[in-house]
């Protein structure tokens, strides 16, 4: 009689690749490994700098220029060296928003975002993560270009009615709320990239929101300007780092306040829109 063998089962071999989890330290990573992969960032990014330094040491050297010769008049006698060297402040908000926009809508353009999304199902991870990781980029180099400009446009109108320096009363204040405020723009650029999903639309509508809509309510009557303007998203903002107010502009806190509202009502069209469409 012939022993029957029962086959032997074996069991399948242990998968070699290691299996990865979608999280967020690991779409924060995602998203900064990208950012700096692309070479328009370190352009955009230096552009901003310089802007912000060069533009702020050219108003300083204009001041003192016309101080010297005694050719100052209206607003710009009353300058300060804060208002001064953060001349550049309104140049530099084009080049990181425009960046910020770049980030998110540079992606649809090229057809990256499918890839993207594939990667991370749940889609409004990656929103948050691009606009953390880009805000604190524009953050860093808005505030380090905000300080070096002071520090050295500050010497070159020292000695004039415009000089305070580190100590006085608010400086730091200004300079560190420049910073923020160039940071929060960026967070808003790359809202408008994914809201939009157009590099040339978010564009427009972040020049056009920053500087066309208050040159056309300044067309407005007085009374209208007066409860309108304040409230804009540039002037709100520019309040956060202004070194003295009137009646006609928020304080700082105010204008962070309203600043923040405006960046939480892009984030949160953007955020609608990227969970209730398709890619």
């Amino acid at each position: 009689m012939s022993a029957l063998t029962a086959p032997v089962e074996t069991a399948p071999a242990a998968s070699t690749r290691p299996a990865y989890r979608v999280t967020g330290r690991r779409v924060l990573a995602s998203e900064w490994a990208k950012l700096w992969s692309l070479r328009s960032t370190w352009i955009t990014l230096g552009l901003g700098l310089l802007f912000l330094v060069a533009f702020g040491l050219i108003a300083c050297g204009r001041y003192r220029s016309g101080y010297g010769s005694g050719h100052l008049g209206g607003d710009f006698a009353r300058s300060t060296d804060v208002r001064l060297c953060l001349f550049g402040t309104n140049f530099a908000q084009l080049a990181l928003g425009v960046l910020g926009v770049l980030v998110t809508a540079g992606e649809y353009s090229t057809g990256m975002i499918r890839s993207t999304m594939a990667a991370v199902p749940r889609r409004l991870p990656v929103l948050w993560s691009k606009a953390a990781v880009f805000g604190l980029v524009a953050l860093v180099v808005g505030t380090l270009g905000a300080f070096a400009a002071f520090g050295a446009g500050s010497g070159i109108v020292a000695g004039t009615p415009a000089a305070t320096g580190f100590g006085h009363a608010g400086v730091v204040r200004s300079l560190l709320g420049a910073g923020l405020y160039l940071g929060l723009v960026g967070v808003i650029g790359t809202a408008l990239g994914a809201l939009l999903r157009s590099v040339a639309g978010g564009i427009a509508v972040l020049v056009a929101a920053l500087m066309l809509v208050p040159g056309l309510i300044s067309l407005l009557p007085g009374s209208w300007q007066d409860g309108i303007s304040p409230y804009l998203p540039s002037n709100a903002g520019e309040s956060m780092f202004a070194l003295t107010h009137d009646g006609t502009t928020l304080s700082p806190g105010a204008g962070l306040l309203v600043f923040l509202g405006w960046t939480a009502l892009v984030l949160t069209a953007a955020a609608y829109r990227l969970a209730r469409s398709d890619v």
